[in-house]
């Protein structure tokens, strides 16, 4: 079974995907640690929930964040990091030393880069009445969503669709695109 980490800002939402996954026996992952910059982040309250070993590491904990990142992480043998929403970029010493996955909520390239995240994303594609979203799964390098996709999922996109009933559907579908994605990277 690999080791993985959770790397997440805010809710986290990925962790639940993961967990039930594992939980189903789709994913065989033992997850070793949740870590987030935001001492305020649901995501911590989620780990404590399924009694994972969690980290605060920031500016305020570090001077070097990404240092004591990948201490720990090689602490407990972590070979996989899934970003559920982590809003900091990392640095060659993660990207190079560990198999990083990402979640974007858009079909790369369009979409991605710095500041597009969120509902950002949403409000960019209803702007420009795109056709279709959708979800991209793929591995982390230093550049903002540039690594190499692993897996894309899409759907159309409604009439009536604002950008939050927009980002409710794509959620919905990147549940799914996160565990099929990671089913494709443990192969």
């Amino acid at each position: 079974m690999k080791n993985i980490a959770i790397l997440s800002s805010h809710n986290g939402s990925g962790l639940d995907a993961i967990v039930e996954a594992i939980a189903n026996k789709i994913l065989a992952l033992n997850i070793v640690l949740v870590i987030s910059n935001n001492p305020d982040a649901k995501v911590l309250q989620k780990a404590k929930k399924y009694n994972f070993p969690s980290k605060v590491i920031n500016a305020k904990t570090d001077p070097d964040p990404d240092s004591a990142i990948y201490k720990l992480l090689k602490e407990n043998r972590c070979e996989y990091i899934f970003l559920s929403g982590y809003m900091k970029k990392l640095s060659p010493l993660l990207t190079t030393n560990f198999t990083i996955i990402n979640s974007h909520p858009s079909l790369l390239p369009k979409y991605g880069g710095e500041g597009m995240y969120g509902r950002f994303v949403h409000e960019a594609v209803i702007k420009n009445r795109e056709k279709k979203s959708g979800v991209t799964i793929h591995e982390v390098n230093e550049n903002y969503d540039e690594g190499r996709i692993i897996l894309q999922k899409s759907l159309e996109i409604l009439p009536e669709d604002d950008a939050q009933s927009l980002e409710k559907r794509i959620k919905a579908l990147e549940k799914k695109a996160i565990v099929e994605g990671l089913c494709l990277c443990l192969k």
